[in-house]
């Protein structure tokens, strides 16, 4: 397998690889040479008495990939020593798209051989290469040993790289399978791929039944689109309800009510799957503001930059930084996504946000228990709305009355859709 991921990959010495040691600070960045450096060693989170491994997931097929690497930190959990500290890697080329091998480092202070057995079942039964490293020398340097299967099943070491610092390339390696991997930007994108789930995931099948009787929109509509965004408990349903009642609109949700029974099915599978259900989500709701605003305005309780901002937070690992930088072609409107006339981007504070969901009593969201928890996620998901474009948010204050609010954003409305 190692052999075929040379051929495949061209030389394994050309990647990087980044692993988080400390989710609040930079990864630590290496590479492989011929021999070591005179640099300091790379390693310094990493004890004299601790063994190393990493597993990189791999498969030409994007759907196993990122069914296994979704279900293989739990299994790593169950299945190796308790001792053993599992943190995320990436392996990557530098700035260049799609090239991104997801994976974890392994730190084993078991003293056990427990670890090597379940590598080594991977390495023969799943799409993974598996690498283990040596410390050596007064001066600690660490090298790679890159494993392979023999025929008669042994694992064997295929080949041997001296570990070097490298240096922190211009994008974090979590950027770079952005597109088509969390974000999708054509329907017919988002569209293949559950059609290439929909052996494994039956409900693809219902899904994608639904999405082919969709009408299609026009480019422009006849009234227009007026969507409102926000985290929750900014005020968004209140909002729209009232904005509804004083235009005479209509008023629709993304992701619409007919993907219901199957969001808690897709809301368990990894990001690839995930996204691109709610991606289509969009496109079905478009199909409808493309009937109704041939007849009133429309109101939208969320739409495509929630889509992205939430995608696009969770999968850039590490501090606000690492977010692509505005005018990213992450932050772009899909080519073939009807767009609204205005957006609308409820801001709160933290504080009077948390105070509302609690005055308000109900279950909280996965993504809301995440937004209360990890201050850094909620920044990362309001600075991701701010810098999604085609049309950007404008953002309303939404600390005053709802009836002051609804009266700011009604100004806002007649003076740029002329309504």
């Amino acid at each position: 397998m190692a052999r075929r991921m040379m051929s495949r990959f061209g030389q394994w010495s050309s990647y990087v690889f980044a692993v988080d040691f400390d989710t609040n600070s930079d990864p630590i960045y290496f590479a492989l040479a011929s021999k070591h450096s005179e640099r300091p060693q790379v390693f310094r989170n990493v004890l004299a008495d601790e063994t190393c491994y990493s597993l990189h997931v791999q498969s030409d097929d994007k759907i196993e990939r990122a069914k296994f690497y979704g279900g293989l930190k739990n299994k790593l959990s169950k299945e190796l020593p308790p001792e053993c500290t599992i943190l995320e890697m990436f392996t990557f080329q530098p700035n260049v798209k799609d090239s991104v091998i997801k994976g974890y480092f392994i730190k084993d202070a078991s003293k056990s051989s427990a670890t090597e057995r379940v590598l080594g079942e991977l390495l023969r039964n799943d799409p993974v290469y598996v690498c283990s490293y040596l410390c050596g020398g007064e001066d600690r340097q660490w090298s790679q040993h890159l494993w392979s299967n023999t025929e008669d099943g042994w694992v064997e070491v295929l080949e041997k790289y001296c570990v070097v610092p490298a240096e922190k390339p211009e994008h974090h390696p979590s950027t770079l399978n952005i597109i088509n991997y969390d974000v999708f930007y054509s329907f017919e994108d988002a569209y293949k791929v559950l059609q290439q789930c929909v052996d494994i995931i039956p409900e693809s099948k219902a899904v994608l039944e639904l999405v082919d009787q969709r009408p299609e929109p026009k480019e422009k509509t006849a009234f227009p689109v007026i969507v409102i965004e926000g985290l929750d408990a900014t005020g968004k349903s209140t909002l729209t309800e009232s904005l509804t009642e004083a235009l005479g609109a209509t008023l629709l949700k993304s992701p619409p009510q007919c993907l219901s029974p199957w969001r808690a099915r897709f809301d368990t599978e990894p990001p690839l799957i995930r996204r691109a259900f709610y991606a289509l989500g969009n496109y079905l709701t478009a199909g409808q503001i493309g009937q109704e605003a041939r007849q009133a305005p429309v109101i939208v309780d969320r739409y495509w930059h929630s889509t992205a901002a939430y995608a696009i937070a969770t999968a850039v690992g590490g501090k606000l930084g690492n977010l692509p930088q505005a005018g990213s072609e992450v932050y772009g409107w899909p080519g073939d996504l009807l767009r609204p006339s205005l957006v609308l981007m409820l801001s709160l504070s933290s504080q009077e946000r948390i105070r509302r969901l609690q005055v308000r009593g109900q279950d909280k969201t996965m993504e809301e228990e995440e937004l209360e928890a990890n201050h850094l996620f909620r920044q990362k998901v309001e600075e991701a709305y701010q810098r999604v474009e085609g049309p950007a948010c404008v953002t309303v204050d939404a600390s005053p009355s709802p009836d002051q609010v609804l009266q700011q954003v009604l100004l806002l409305i007649r003076e740029k859709c002329h309504l």
